[in-house]
């Protein structure tokens, strides 16, 4: 395997409620063209389906391997890196970046690490809920041009991943990535981090658990995303205990 498909198999694709099948088979076979073949299906409405194998062509093999999850967080478990794609507007507002943007350091923390990726679609007709956003370390979104910015969810695939085949290509030959000597804290340990942090909270009052406004998804924003390590996150979750057992 060339480093080039090395890196990656770290990618996983994640496409969420979608509705037609045809737009599963199209994802397909745009991220198999470049380069990537792991695809997370997350309650799809149909599939398997002729459709979607039809519009996979030669992509058909990573349909035959593509798996379906039940919710998102089952989809995303084991990653470090979870890139949301929205177009929409939020209470609470998130950083935004570009897909190159978010290519630079999704490549530049995949390369030098055994994190896993995983990039994040939704519904064809409304998104991503804010709770699956909430999920995502990073939020990108694609500037169209907004006289009609409606884009088919394969057309974003294709682009996402292809900005992030040419900028792994372009770190490979200039070489640009630093190692980091801790792994990334994976999805599921953010989310124990940000449930301790919320206990601690409730512990010592610190909100109204019958009005919290928007006190915890600015905390979920935080953690996620500050690109954390496995050590880091320990050392947070080891103070937390620690003010637990002095509380009690």
């Amino acid at each position: 395997m060339s480093e080039i498909n090395s890196i990656l198999n770290k990618v996983n694709i994640v496409l969420v409620g979608t509705t037609h099948p045809g737009n599963i088979g199209a994802a397909a076979r745009a991220i198999k063209n470049m380069g990537i073949t792991n695809l997370n299906l997350v309650s799809p409405k149909e599939f398997p389906h002729e459709i979607a194998y039809y519009r996979a062509k030669a992509a058909k093999d990573v349909l035959d391997s593509a798996i379906v999850f039940s919710n998102l967080e089952e989809a995303i478990e084991g990653s470090s890196i979870v890139v949301g794609t929205s177009a929409r507007n939020r209470k609470v507002p998130w950083p935004l970046k570009t897909p190159r943007e978010s290519s630079h350091e999704v490549i530049s923390l995949i390369k030098s690490s055994e994190s896993k990726i995983c990039i994040v679609f939704g519904r064809e007709d409304r998104g991503l809920t804010n709770e699956e956003l909430s999920l995502c370390s990073h939020h990108v979104s694609i500037p169209a041009d907004p006289e009609y910015s409606s884009l088919n969810v394969s057309q974003a695939v294709q682009l996402m991943t292809y900005e992030l085949r040419m900028t792994l290509l372009e770190h490979l030959e200039m070489n640009l990535t630093q190692e980091w000597d801790i792994p990334l804290a994976e999805s599921q340990e953010i989310t124990n981090l940000i449930d301790h942090f919320d206990q601690i909270m409730k512990e010592v009052e610190f909100y109204d658990q019958e009005n919290p406004r928007q006190l915890l998804t600015r905390v979920k924003r935080f953690f996620r995303r500050s690109g954390i390590d496995h050590m880091e996150s320990n050392i947070f979750r080891g103070l937390f205990s620690a003010i637990q057992k002095k509380l009690k």
